[in-house]
């Protein structure tokens, strides 16, 4: 087999693997809220059950383990598949019969499934740090944001049409059933559990704490920070925003549920394409100005009323600078990692990810509210100028 082959089907593998892991985490805090309203959940009480997901946040912390010293030091393969299987389980616990009365079970199993599936991203994608070349890693970050577009349509799209056709346990097995079946795929990996660059790891006292003395850190995490988290609130609010706009459910639930993930994922294969070729130092800047110009577009959408066919135009402009910005910063991700450290770098790098990634749409909601949704996403826009300039001024200095 060529290495140019065998480069693909490792491409292939993980954007599986990071299908598979999406899709349960999307149908449990995204899909499932549809399922428990139907069946009498107050709003707070299904506001309280998405803190069932808080273990996304403390992902550098599962990291830790999966980097110690010992003839077993990274030994990615192997916590992949135990991680994976681990995760399966839970989630067929959670479809061994139906839970919609047993509110604190239900929260408990949950929280166990966002806690596997928060361990198991990392060495999944530490593996793929470890065995794709370099040339390879702007691919593997669009590959990995297409994923997860496509996670989201399966998990809040056809597992709840699976839930409605045949039952609470049929989403759970199906989803259980992927992850076991990527389990099986990850031993055909090879793993030798050294780091190929033959370079030494950095001594165990304090590899945390030098992560942020590195030159290249400062001057990416602050961008890591904050790229996404404003287009990827309007991505979060733009269903209600639509339904608010006049549009009928089941247009929008396709809307934003398919065509968006969709476009998503067709904007990260674009974005891969780009960061390629074009660079860090020019690629950063494009995609914070798209994310600007699509806020910008759908804010004026918004304030003026619009037609339809306008909103729906700049809803998808949305959606493809969600999925790209996605892309970057995935791709980017991974060349922000020691040799030796890669699980410990990625769980850092994901972590700060996913914090402002959920305080975001917090202050988004509070300003929604307080203001109305044209001056949410005005300020949301305002906010994009700012990481706009930032992206000019520090991303020439960032590697690939």
């Amino acid at each position: 087999m060529t290495p140019a082959w065998r480069n693909g089907l490792r491409q292939a593998l993980f954007g599986w693997l990071n299908l598979a892991l999406t899709a349960p985490g999307v149908y449990l805090w995204l899909g499932l809220p549809l399922v428990l309203r139907q069946h009498g959940w107050s709003g707070t009480a299904i506001g309280l059950f998405q803190l069932a997901s808080l273990p996304t946040v403390f992902k550098f912390l599962f990291a830790m383990p999966l980097d110690r010293r010992g003839p077993r030091r990274g030994a990615y393969r192997g916590w992949t598949v135990g991680l994976l299987l681990a995760y399966a389980a839970i989630l067929c616990a959670l479809g061994w019969r139906e839970l919609l009365d047993e509110r604190w079970t239900l929260f408990a199993l949950a929280a166990a499934a966002a806690l596997a599936g928060t361990w198991a991203d990392v060495p999944v994608n530490a593996l793929a740090i470890r065995i794709l070349p370099a040339s390879g890693r702007a691919w593997a970050g669009g590959i990995r944001s297409m994923a997860l577009c496509l996670g989201a349509i399966a998990g809040g799209g056809f597992m709840l049409l699976a839930q409605s056709r045949w039952g609470w346990q049929a989403p759970f097995l199906i989803m259980a059933g992927a992850l076991a079946l990527g389990a099986a795929l990850t031993l055909l990996v090879r793993d030798g559990g050294a780091d190929p660059s033959g370079e030494p790891a950095p001594a165990p006292a304090a590899p945390l704490r030098t992560y942020f003395r590195l030159e290249a850190t400062r001057r990416w995490l602050p961008l890591l920070a904050l790229l996404f988290p404003f287009i990827g609130s309007a991505w979060f609010y733009l269903k209600p925003l639509l339904l608010d706009q006049g549009l009928p459910a089941d247009r929008v639930a396709w809307l934003a549920g398919v065509a968006g993930g969709a476009v998503g994922a067709a904007a990260s294969a674009v974005s891969a394409r780009g960061l390629k070729r074009l660079g860090p130092g020019i690629a950063v800047p494009v995609h914070a100005a798209a994310g600007l110009v699509a806020l910008l577009c759908l804010a004026a959408a918004v304030g003026l009323h619009a037609p339809p066919a306008v909103l729906i135009a700049c809803a998808l402009g949305i959606a493809a600078a969600m999925g790209a910005t996605a892309a970057l910063a995935f791709g980017l991700m991974m060349s922000h990692a020691r040799p030796g450290l890669q699980a410990l770098d990625y769980g850092i790098q994901s972590s700060v990810f996913s914090l402002t990634r959920i305080l975001a749409p917090l202050a988004a909601g509070l300003l929604l509210d307080a203001a109305g949704p044209a001056w949410m996403l005005a300020a949301l826009a305002a906010a994009s100028a700012g990481v706009l300039l930032l992206a000019l001024r520090t991303a020439p200095g960032l590697r690939l």
